[in-house]
């Protein structure tokens, strides 16, 4: 490897670790004053530029949909797995919980449908598919470490919801749409599989664990 070359790894390695490791550490340190959506905005426009000066990327690959047409039967099995997991988990967890917002807050889980995709899931999949693999991947060596790697800092930037059931779901869900995007590279998809995962959560119940800090 060139010295250049190793220069740039060097680089890239100091840009994940202030991206992915950093950034959530001082978000759950200072959580009651930075809030939820703030922390994320910034790193939405960090990770904005990072990805524009990302050689080989371009654009158009956040609007490519031609791969979702293979992959239909895996979306329909993921929110079936969804909704069954979801559900069980309200069932054990916090029983009272299911189906309360659509049954009780209908106007507050209609404006969480339409909009946790577009407020939420747009800036979280822009930094944890697409410029994650694109630009810090191959410091992993292997795709199968970038995929565990992935689910670990995905989890770790939801870390201050300071609850396990958060980490443990976003650490799977993580998993999940690394390993999606790694063999499909489609953002489409990944988006499309975290808004319904998140739709889900929030209308069966499990949104409790998502809406603020620990739970009581």
């Amino acid at each position: 490897m060139s010295v250049q070359c190793e220069a740039v790894q060097r680089w890239r390695g100091a840009e994940f670790a202030l991206i992915y490791i950093a950034a959530p550490l001082v978000h759950f340190a200072f959580f009651d004053t930075l809030g939820v959506f703030a922390p994320l905005g910034v790193l939405m426009l960090a990770g904005v530029v990072l990805l524009a000066a990302t050689p080989g990327f371009g654009w158009r690959e956040l609007a490519d949909v031609r791969a979702l047409s293979g992959w239909l039967p895996f979306i329909v099995a993921f929110a079936v797995a969804s909704v069954v997991i979801i559900g069980g988990l309200t069932l054990a967890l916090v029983p009272e919980r299911l189906l309360s917002l659509p049954r009780y807050q209908p106007s507050l889980w209609a404006a969480i449908m339409v909009l946790y995709p577009l407020v939420s899931v747009l800036g979280q999949e822009i930094l944890f598919r697409p410029l994650f693999f694109r630009r810090y991947g191959h410091l992993f060596g292997s795709q199968r470490a970038a995929v565990l790697a992935n689910g670990v800092v995905f989890a770790l930037a939801h870390a201050f919801y300071q609850n396990g059931v958060a980490l443990s779901l976003t650490f799977l869900g993580g998993l999940v749409f690394g390993w999606v995007y790694a063999r499909s590279g489609s953002f489409p998809l990944v988006f499309i599989l975290h808004g319904l995962a998140g739709q889900a959560i929030f209308t069966l119940g499990l949104g409790v664990y998502f809406y603020h800090g620990a739970i009581p």
